[in-house]
């Protein structure tokens, strides 16, 4: 590269307009940096850039600045509550979560204290001052949502110990569950429903759902459903889980919306699990560029006022430099040393430090590096918290800097191992008691467990504590489900056209549902719930219907002119858009679900979402979401449509889902289906309205899937409803067969039962005619529209049968007297239908698409599984023929009269 190209600027395109104005300025720079410094040519800089910011000029923000706090001491705003009262509140909480968890380990529970011990001040700060409750007037019947750090969660217990929510045997049943009288490890809202609201535990998930919880309370207001502006999402967040990818995945989503009602409180202690979060780098720094660059307000809180005098020293910028180049491994490594050390290895890196550190004693040194962060005072923790509510037009992160073990004594505090400690010793406990100033005696300490403390129900502590949470609308953090009446049922019209079936039109179920739900949309009681999620995929599903009449929910709504504009079917955004269009984000748009899902409990406003996806990016891509959604007791209807390995043509290989109906089965809240026809959707969508959103509103979701080939559409045969939601009935039973030679083949004749699911009862139905037309052979045609319901079904019987009652599952009575053997057939793989196998009475076997997906059409894709008409008749044959009712021969013959030889 020449010196010519090294100088090159991009600014080079742009006309200058005064090159000699240009060179005076440079010229200046170069003189300032000769003169005074480059650490005075860089602030003057800064200084430069932060006026232009200030006045408008419309320059990007610098993406990283300083290792000092974003609010200087001096422009703290005054503290408006009793800081020594506060500090009393919060001796308690940090000792009882100790307590809570070193009690437990003797069970070998486990437990976690080091997390909250480094963040007591970022909670207690927040719950005494920031958090809305449910009765807030600002925010009647939300308050604020708080996704609050999985691993803190004992410091939650301690302080609901503190206002009397729990008691000292339910603190005792921490991660001790099966009594059913257990506190569980993390916010579990299904283990914990009257506390916690957010399920924050895999890590990575609360920072995700946070961002779409914020948006989601946007959409609301915009659609005029609630009026969500006083409600603020809180989550707080280590510096660790930060490298999950889902944490991170819609930071510009937010930025870009601007949603200043969201923000992320990262717990900067410079550790995760093992060691340190970034060894040689500083994550502070890493976070700030990351989250600047994406839109966001950064706040920084680093430092604690022990560190003003040193600041105030630094008059050469050496100790700013030096505090910015020092990775975050050797700082922890600093926070454990003692003022030698540090005068050694910090200070003794620069004269220009050494003379500064000359002028402090040693204890100032120590406790600078050792315990003063921002994050450990109240102070700076509530400038910080005000930063955050006062700006507008973005969301905020605020990075609060802590010592992961902080006040446990020098055993835990910045000990790579904390997050694995488990417990304190008695002497631990006494000298945390003394650093905390709590009046428990020696005589307390000295059984085999180290006891709760508690000021009593009515000391100073808990009434500040309960005034200060009545003045903020309420407990915090709390799950409320509101009395909301049952929604009414919707009109039968669209229920009606799917019963109807098409005639002698053929017609997708996936097509079938979205015009179904296109109906419903149309209610004019419930109408307005319902919530059209879809990742980019709208036009392939067959929504772009939607799109002119429903609206893309946009906060900005259309500020351009489509292209399409001309078009029926024009593509569409509005500021009141009912659909919600994330782009290629499978986790974003399940974000959205999961919080249209619960809002009926976070918002008193329940929402009927449907979330359609190819039906492979969802349970296999997002998997750990549908557990979260489970956790928050979601209610709706997800919808994994171009379903089955053989359907979605020429795809291949991954992109073909054989076994989403497998993954779906794990989750207790999920009720899958596989419905054949447009006559099922309807009676199952009808089913999950009722049961939802119903009467009984029960906390579960929906799982059909739909399919891309499109089929005439019968109508719904009478008396089939139960069947249907039970998760099988005879759909088609076996005309009276004749054998080859044309003669009646009368009631010895045999006969099997054929069972498929999805678009595999058309190779059945296929197959029940070659075996009749060409063998002989009865086949009676089931319609499986639910593998897992069914099998749910044969469990719950099972239990029943070990207490004593006597219950028949629904497979085998439904299949009791069926003559012959049973052949399951569908487009997943065997160990689908396998999973009611144990509770069928006839003779077993299954066929199904196990493998790789391939890419060809689905005729030849079929074959290749052995699961197309002739191989389902093979099959049929070689069933019969092990039971000695046909003939060894016919097989072979059958094989190869299909092209299966």
């Amino acid at each position: 590269m020449s010196d010519a190209e090294r100088r090159s600027s991009e600014l080079d395109q742009l006309v200058d307009r005064d090159r000699e104005e240009t060179a005076e300025w440079a010229e200046s720079l170069d003189a300032v940096t000769r003169e005074a410094g480059p650490h005075r040519a860089a602030y003057l800089l800064r200084r430069t850039l932060e006026h232009a910011g200030r006045t408008g000029l419309g320059l990007p923000p610098l993406l990283e600045t300083e290792y000092v706090n974003t609010v200087p001491t001096a422009a703290e705003p005054g503290f408006p509550g009793d800081e020594e009262m506060e500090r009393r509140i919060t001796a308690w909480n940090r000792w009882n979560a100790a307590a809570m968890v070193t009690r437990g380990a003797r069970f070998g529970v486990g437990g976690h204290i080091a997390t909250f011990a480094s963040a007591a001040w970022l909670y207690e700060i927040g719950f005494n001052h920031f958090f809305r409750g449910k009765a807030s007037p600002e925010a009647p019947g939300s308050g604020d949502q708080l996704y609050v750090q999985g691993h803190a969660s004992p410091g939650i217990y301690a302080r609901a110990f503190l206002d009397g929510r729990l008691t000292e045997a339910q603190l005792d049943n921490f991660r001790q569950e099966a009594g059913g009288n257990g506190l569980p490890s993390y916010p579990h809202p299904r283990r914990l429903p009257w506390l916690w609201e957010f399920p924050t535990v895999s890590m990575g998930l609360g920072p995700l759902s946070a961002i779409y919880q914020a948006r989601f309370n946007r959409y609301l207001t915009g659609r005029g459903i609630k009026d969500t502006s006083g409600s603020h999402v809180w989550a707080f967040l280590g510096d660790g889980e930060m490298d999950e990818p889902e944490s991170t995945a819609a930071l510009a989503l937010a930025g870009r919306e601007g949603l200043d009602n969201l923000t992320f409180v990262v717990n900067c202690n410079l550790q995760r699990l093992d060691g340190p979060v970034r060894a040689n780098f500083k994550i502070v720094q890493e976070l700030e560029a990351q989250f600047r660059a994406a839109g966001w307000h950064v706040v920084k809180t680093l430092w604690g006022s022990a560190w003003d005098e040193l600041l105030a020293l630094d008059t050469t910028g050496a100790l700013v430099r030096r505090l910015r180049e020092v990775p975050d491994a050797q700082f922890q490594t600093y926070a454990t040393r003692d003022a030698g050390y540090l005068r050694e290895h910090f200070f003794g890196a620069d004269p220009a430090l050494a003379e500064l550190a000359g002028k402090l004693p040693d204890a100032k040194l120590t406790e600078c590096f050792g315990t003063s962060r921002g994050g450990h005072e109240p102070r700076k923790v509530y400038a910080a918290y005000r930063a955050a509510l006062e700006h507008r037009g973005a969301p905020t992160v605020i990075l609060a800097q802590t010592v992961k073990g902080h006040t446990l004594g020098p055993g835990f505090a910045s000990k790579n191992a904390n997050h694995q400690m488990k417990k304190l010793t008695a002497g631990e406990f006494r000298d945390m008691r003394d650093l905390l100033g709590l009046p428990i005696p020696d005589r307390a300490l000295d059984g085999e467990l180290v006891p709760y403390g508690h000021p009593g129900p009515d000391s100073p502590e808990v009434r500040y504590l309960a005034e200060r949470r009545a003045a903020l609308g309420g407990p915090a953090p709390a799950r409320r489900v509101h009395p909301v009446p049952a929604l009414p049922e919707p009109a039968e019209r669209g229920f009606a056209a799917l019963e109807k079936g098409s005639g002698k039109q053929e017609m997708a179920t996936t097509m079938a549902f979205v015009r179904l739900v296109k109906e419903l949309m149309r209610d004019k009681e419930t109408g307005r719930r319902w919530v059209p999620i879809v990742p980019d995929e709208a036009r392939t599903f067959g929504m772009e219907s939607l799109f002119p009449s429903a609206g893309i929910y946009s906060p900005k709504g259309q500020t351009y002119e489509p292209v399409d504009r001309d078009q029926l079917m024009y593509y569409k955004e509005a500021s009141d858009g009912q659909i919600l269009n994330e782009g290629i984000t499978e986790a974003g748009a399940m974000a959205d679900f999961i919080a249209a899902a619960t809002s009926y409990a976070t918002h008193g406003e329940p929402m009927i979402p449907f979330y359609i996806f190819y039906s492979m990016f969802g349970w296999q891509r997002t998997g750990d979401q549908f557990w979260q959604l489970a956790d928050q007791l979601g209610r709706g209807f997800v919808v994994g449509a171009t379903a089955g390995r053989t359907t979605l043509t020429g795809e291949g290989l991954q992109h073909a889902d054989g076994h989403s109906h497998l993954i779906a089965a794990t989750n207790p809240a999920s009720l899958n289906y596989d419905p054949a026809f447009a006559y099922e959707i309807a009676v199952i969508v009808r089913d999950g309205l009722r049961r939802m959103y119903g009467p009984g509103q029960e906390n579960v979701f929906y799982y059909l899937t739909v399919y891309n080939e499109p089929k005439v559409q019968p109508p719904m045969p009478e008396g089939v409803e139960e069947g249907i939601l039970k998760g099988l009935y005879r759909f088609r039973e076996g005309v009276p067969a004749v054998s080859p030679a044309g003669s009646p083949a009368g009631d010895d004749a045999p006969r099997i039962q054929l069972l498929a699911s999805g678009t595999a009862i058309h190779w059945a139905l296929d197959a029940q005619r070659l075996l009749a037309d060409d063998w002989g052979v009865t086949a009676d045609v089931w319609s499986a529209t639910s593998w897992g319901e069914l099998r749910r079904d044969a469990l719950s019987c099972d239990a029943a049968q070990l207490r004593g009652e006597d219950r028949v599952p629904y497979v085998t009575r439904a299949l009791r007297g069926a003559p012959g053997p049973v052949l399951a057939v569908s487009d997943w793989m065997r160990a689908v239908p396998d999973q009611i196998a144990p509770w069928v009475e006839q003779d077993w076997f299954s066929l199904g698409t196990d493998g790789f997906g391939l890419s060809d059409t689905r005729e030849a894709a079929r074959r290749h599984f052995g699961v197309d008409a002739g191989s389902v008749t093979v099959a049929a044959l070689d069933r019969l023929a092990r039971r000695g009712e046909v003939k060894r021969e016919t097989v072979r013959e059958a094989a190869e009269r299909y092209g299966l030889a």
